[in-house]
């Protein structure tokens, strides 16, 4: 009888070490977990709202920087009967402010050009034309648009082809700072290139025959077309390249959150919607 009382102490302090081996265990693997869940927490607040409107000029309004024209496209917005602005940035600008929930203000501007001229302090966000020249000014996120840049040329004209625009005696009209317009200035070794402040003048140009092509997005020049009798635009492209979004340089919150918003719109169809907004429902969203 003692030996089996002695052999049952014996279990009894043997299961006892075991399980204070298993809570030693599972202590330090409780730790760990909470180790990573604190990191995790940590990132997420790191880019996450709160972090993004720390870096905005005021934390409660997003500035949406918009290029308005006539004619929307996949990057110009345009004002609607009572002068409010609509189009694929004010679409994706709303949504924006929204997730990231701050108030809205667009801040309009003629083109791409001004937008960028304007980036230290005017503005928070914006969805503009990228280019390598652009990228030492403002950081960059995701593409949400692939486009190619040709010309629209009027009624009767004798240029059929794009190879027919660089020839001496015809004037090529390109928007000012553009992506666009920069792209035509350097391929047009024959052609004169005038440049003006925004996509209306430019079209204004077009309908007063002060030049005989102007130089555009395919998606901006398609709608443009629609308010130009007779005019073409001419099949292929001479510059391709992306719109993306894009913040001021040193916003690297605001960036990684707007980089996010652009990939989920991407996938969730909103980028598709806002394309479908403007009559482009078969322009490009980028991969």
């Amino acid at each position: 009888r003692r030996g089996r009382l002695l052999k049952a102490r014996h279990n009894r302090s043997r299961i006892a070490a075991s399980f204070s081996t298993m809570i030693r265990e599972f202590g330090a693997v409780a730790a760990v977990l909470s180790l990573v869940l604190l990191t995790s927490c940590s990132i997420g607040t790191h880019s996450g709202p709160r972090a993004a409107r720390s870096e905005l000029a005021d934390p409660r309004v997003l500035r949406v920087a918009i290029a308005v024209a006539s004619a929307p496209s996949t990057f110009y917005s345009a004002l609607d009967s009572t002068q409010n602005p609509v189009g694929v940035a004010v679409e994706l600008g709303a949504a924006l402010a929204a997730e990231l929930g701050t108030k809205v203000r667009f801040v309009p501007y003629n083109s791409s050009g001004e937008i960028t001229e304007a980036a230290d302090t005017a503005w928070d966000v914006t969805f503009m034309p990228k280019d390598e020249q652009r990228a030492a000014v403002v950081a960059f996120g995701p593409a949400y648009n692939l486009f190619t840049s040709t010309y629209l040329v009027p009624a009767g004209s004798p240029i059929q082809v794009i190879s027919d625009v660089d020839q001496a005696g015809v004037v090529v009209g390109v928007v000012l700072n553009t992506t666009t317009g920069r792209s035509a200035s350097q391929q047009l070794t024959i052609a004169r290139v005038q440049t003006y402040g925004s996509v209306d003048e430019l079209r204004e140009s077009l309908v007063k025959s002060e030049t005989h092509a102007i130089a555009l997005s395919e998606t901006s020049l398609r709608n443009l077309s629609k308010s130009i009798p007779g005019s073409r635009l001419l099949a292929g492209g001479f510059h391709s390249t992306s719109n993306a979004v894009a913040v001021p340089l040193g916003r690297p919150n605001l960036l990684a959150f707007v980089s996010t918003f652009v990939e989920n719109a991407k996938r969730t169809g909103l980028v598709a919607k806002a394309f479908n907004s403007v009559g482009l429902s078969d322009a490009a969203v980028a991969p």
